[in-house]
Order: C-alpha cells, then structure tokens, then sequence
C-alpha cells in the first residue's frame, strides 16, 4: 500500500478544512439570503438545517475520508462498488476540476482591485477616465444634496437620471470586466487578468505541491486572517452613522416568510454549500488525518466557526451597507446585492465614504483571496489525490515526483479557466457557476449519501468510527443519515427541478447554444454515475444480471473474520466480536 502523508498537527487539518468552508459564499451569499429570507427568522431554519442535515453529513463525510485513507474516488470505491469509484466517484472530482477552472477568476479579480487600491485616488470614485462608459455618472453635474456623513456634495444612485450607472459599477464591468454584450460576443483576452489568473495558480501551486506538509504551515495565516478583517470591518461599521438601521434590516425578523417553502430549502443549501458537501474537500482532507484521530471534535468545532462566520460577516457587511444607504438617501434594500456584486460593486462604492479609503479597500480584497485561495487549495487538492491514488505507477513512470503532477494539474485548469477573462468571460463564468454547481451538485450529493449510508450501511459506518475513536457515534447522527439528511437533500433537488428557469444573468437570456452548453457541463458529471453503475454491475461477478448487483453492492472492506480491514497504521484491531451489539 502506497504510504499515506498525515496533517503534521491536527490544528493543521482543522484550519485546512475551516479554510475550505469558509469561502466568499459566508460573504456574500448568506447576508442577502438572510435578508431576502426573512431576516432574524431565516435563522430559525438556518440553524435546524445545520443541526439536520450539514453537521451530519459532514461527520459522515471527515469518517469515511479517515477510515478509507483515500479521496472521494477511493473511497465510495471500497464502501460500495456498485458506486465505482473510477466511474460515479468521479463525478465529485469533474465537479472539482470545474469549480478550480473558474472559481480562481474571482481571487484573481480580488488581486486585480487590490493593485488599483495603492493610487492617491480610488480609480472607481470618478468617472474623468477614458474607460468610463456614457453611461456613468457620479452626480458632479449638480450641488444639490448634501452626503450625511461627509458633508458634501453627492448625488446618489436614486436621484440619477434613468439608463446611467455609478463610478463603481461602471469601473466593474467597463474595466475590469470590460463585459460585452453576450456570450456570443467573446472578444479579446484581457491579458493583465490572465497573467493575474496566471500569478494565482502559481500561488496555489506552491501552496499545496508538497501535500499537507505545505498547505498545513500556509492555512495558518490564509485561515485567519480572514476574521481580523470581519472584526475589524465590524467595529469600523457600527461607528459610522446609519449603521444600526443596516444591522436592524439585517436581524429583523419576517416570521411569515417562514411558510414559504423556499426559505427552508435556501437554508438548506447555503449550509449544503457552505460546508462544501459532495464536492469531495472534506473526504479529501480528511484522508490524510491520523486513523485514531477524534472525529466528532473537529465536526463541532468547524461547524461552530462556520455558522459564526455567516453571522460576523451578516453583521459586518449590513453595518456598512446601511452607512451607504444613509449616505445615498436610499432604504438598506434597495443597496444590497448578492454575489460578485457586492463585493465589486457596493462595497467598494461604500469604502467612498470612509476616511483613508485605500487601506480599507487593500485590508477588505486581501481578506477575500484568502477566503478563496484556501477553498482553491481543497478542489485543486481533490483531483491530485485522486490521480495519485489510482494511478500511482503511471504517475511515477511519466512524471517522476507528485510536485510534478500537482504542476499539470494546476496548469490545465489554468488553461481552461482562461475563457472565463475574455471580454465575454462573465457569462462563461456565471454559466459555469449554475450549472456545474447549481443543477448538478444536489443529484450527486444524494447519491453519495444513499451509497454510503443505505447501501454501505450507516451502522456499519458507525462500527468503523468505534474502531477509530472508540465509541460509536450518538443515534441522532445514525437517524439522520439513514433518513433525515437524504430526505432533505431529495427535497431540495426535486424542489430546484420543479422551479427550474431558463438560466438569466441580469436580465440576459443565453442563447439556445449556450443552454446546450451549461446542461453539457452538468452532464459531465452527473452521467458519471448512472455510467459507473453500469459499468460496476457489468464487471461484477455472477452468473446473472441478479447476482451481478448483488455482488456489485458488497464492500470490500467486509471481513467474516475482523472489523479491522486497512489499516497499518496504528497496529493493534480489536476483534469483530466487539462490535457485534453495535
């Protein structure tokens, strides 16, 4: 057996795996679901889906990485062979690669405004620039209204004339962007973000090429620094005028709103894809912890510190917006956007009106490449142990040294990932983001829950965390992955497939072609499992169609002798006996 590296400390592997759940989403996805949601009532769902449904599938998925000592692909590989891991278990790294190809766009246009932030002016305050487009419009054609805070002259968005848009958005998509009109219109290759896209690849590189001997010494920092920031974002906010009416919009609760099935499955899914289920992070990292490592302990803590971390960026990001609503003569709703618009578009505008708006602008985009980067260094890392696991000879014959192989991989997602900073590159982007994500992620996460839990079996799950820690799990977590957890996963993916629309982006239909396109990348990955049944089934022994999927659906971890099936590492098995009344 090939030997496995090991997280040197287990604070290592618990800041790799916060690193990983902790993304931009905590920032600019789960304040404006809260908001839209029901504000301080969307919390009541929020936190039962946590309980529900997020924590146990994480427990499930850090268990079944440790046990198997192997990535997603190898390890629904050996708990169900039906679920064949060089087939369906490859699903969850297509899913990956696609996620890395466009995911390091955004930390490379985070890296892009935090260059633009060291000028004695910030270029997105004005629009005297020969990018600004006809359309932009700071208010300077008028000294009519007064800024609350300032006391100067400004004219916010509610006054401007129909059709034109602010310095900041105009900076977004005029230059950083320099968008055009569709996908169809590609144009060029805007080269300054491909040699950024570039930088941060390399940046991923060297920060994962020797395994987690070196993301374990990077996470401290990329890890934390993310929190001095939200604190100290937090405390600048709540001194600025208008900031308690933000926090009020923010927490106040729309009881409501919790009929409306929606609201629980939005609950569901920004916990679902904040911890990062079914994408294969968690199995991943977690192979490379120690087999006796205690489970439940880093379950609590990185669930604990990943809900805070929703609630200290709600509070942060809504103090300051409703400082940019006072300012603007504007309700906090009518301000508030979700995705790349918040962080590039309404809060930069909102570093404006702050003194000494550069270092603000510098502290808050570095705060988001560390968000991202540490998600990066995950998906990147899934496909390397993945290729390394399963075809290791191969990987020694042709490439010599994994530093090798972790360097193609880089680079082939580089290259894919440079239609993404063309000047059509956003709709690549946003397609890219719905459908490798969005359409496809809940199919393949319920089926990884079905074959580990019903088909492995959730208390033979349960025997293999008493072989490793000692104590079988508590019956909560037994209930809620033989029936909570899958129920509420079918329900959110059969709620999407009942509300699907045709994928808009502001307002922008995709052409027919594009459609095509988007349902293809999702295809990718979701007929990775019904092929790898087929596939398993047809390679299963048996005289029969019947006996074939019998055999297909036995582990081969099962052993009539002993529970203890893999592992020389920690070298000394209890017997099966012990685990029988289990």
């Amino acid at each position: 057996m090939l030997a496995r590296q090991n997280w040197s400390k287990n604070v290592e592997f618990l800041l790799a795996a916060i690193g990983y759940c902790v993304g931009l989403g905590n920032v600019w996805r789960f304040p404006y679901l809260c908001y839209s949601s029901g504000g301080g009532a969307f919390l009541v769902p929020f936190f039962l889906m946590l309980i529900l449904c997020a924590v146990p599938l994480l427990y499930m998925e850090l268990a079944v990485g440790q046990y198997t000592q192997n990535g997603p692909v190898g390890a629904l590989a050996k708990l169900c062979p039906l679920f064949k891991g060089k087939r369906a278990g490859l699903a969850t790294v297509v899913i990956s690669f696609l996620f890395t190809t466009y995911y390091n766009v955004i930390i490379a246009w985070a890296f892009y405004y935090l260059f633009h932030c060291f000028q004695s002016v910030l270029p997105w305050t004005a629009c005297d620039h020969d990018w600004n487009s006809p359309n932009c419009w700071d208010g300077t054609a008028t000294q009519n209204y007064t800024n609350s805070t300032t006391n100067t002259s400004y004219l916010g968005p509610a006054m401007k004339p129909n059709g034109t848009i602010s310095p900041t958005e105009d900076f977004y998509q005029s230059y950083v962007l320099e968008r055009s009109s569709g996908i169809e219109e590609t144009g060029r290759l805007k080269w300054e973000l491909a040699l950024i896209l570039l930088m941060c690849w390399v940046i991923v590189y060297f920060c994962i090429w020797k395994g987690p001997k070196s993301t374990g010494k990077v996470v401290y920092f990329t890890a934390t620094f993310p929190y001095v920031v939200l604190v100290v974002l937090l405390v600048r906010g709540v001194t600025l005028p208008g900031s308690l009416n933000g926090i009020l919009f923010f927490i106040r609760p729309k009881w409501e709103l919790l009929l409306d099935p929606k609201v629980w499955v939005n609950a569901a899914a920004q916990n679902f894809n904040s911890i990062g289920i079914a994408f294969g992070g968690i199995i991943t990292m977690s192979s490379y912890n120690k087999f006796n490592n205690r489970i439940i302990k880093d379950v609590l803590v990185i669930a604990v510190v990943d809900a805070i971390t929703c609630l200290l960026a709600g509070f942060a990001i809504f103090s300051i917006l409703g400082n940019l609503a006072e300012n603007q003569g504007k309700d906090v709703g009518d301000v508030i956007q979700q995705g790349p618009g918040l962080v590039f578009v309404i809060y930069p505008e909102a570093f404006t009106t702050m003194p000494v708006p550069q270092l603000f602008a510098a502290v808050f985009f570095f705060m988001l490449i560390n968000l991202g980067i540490d998600s990066q260094f995950a998906s990147t890392e899934v496909i390397v142990t993945t290729i390394n696991d399963h075809f290791h000879p191969q990987v020694k014959k042709y490439l010599k040294r994994k530093e090798v192989l972790v360097a193609v991989v880089c680079a082939l997602s580089f290259l894919c990932g440079l239609p993404n900073v063309t000047q059509g590159g956003y709709y690549f982007f946003s397609l890219i983001d719905h459908y490798a994500a969005a359409v496809s992620l809940m199919y393949l996460a319920f089926f990884e829950v079905i074959a580990i839990t019903w088909f492995y079996g959730a208390r033979r799950l349960g025997r293999n965390i008493k072989e490793m820690n000692g104590s079988t799990p508590n019956i909560f977590f037994i209930v809620c992955w033989y029936f909570i957890s899958p129920l509420f996963i079918f329900g959110i993916w059969l709620f999407s497939m009942i509300s699907y629309r045709p994928f808009q982006l502001d307002g922008y239909d995709y052409p027919v072609w594009a459609t095509v396109l988007g349902w293809f990348i999702a295809a990718l990955s979701v007929l990775c499992v019904p092929i790898g049944m087929v596939h398993s089934i047809y390679q299963a022994k048996g005289n029969n169609l019947w006996q074939k999927l019998k055999n297909s659906i036995v582990s081969p971890l099962d052993d009539p002798n002993e529970i203890f099936h893999l592992n020389p590492y920690n070298g000394g098995p209890e017997k099966k006996e012990n685990f029988d009344a289990i």
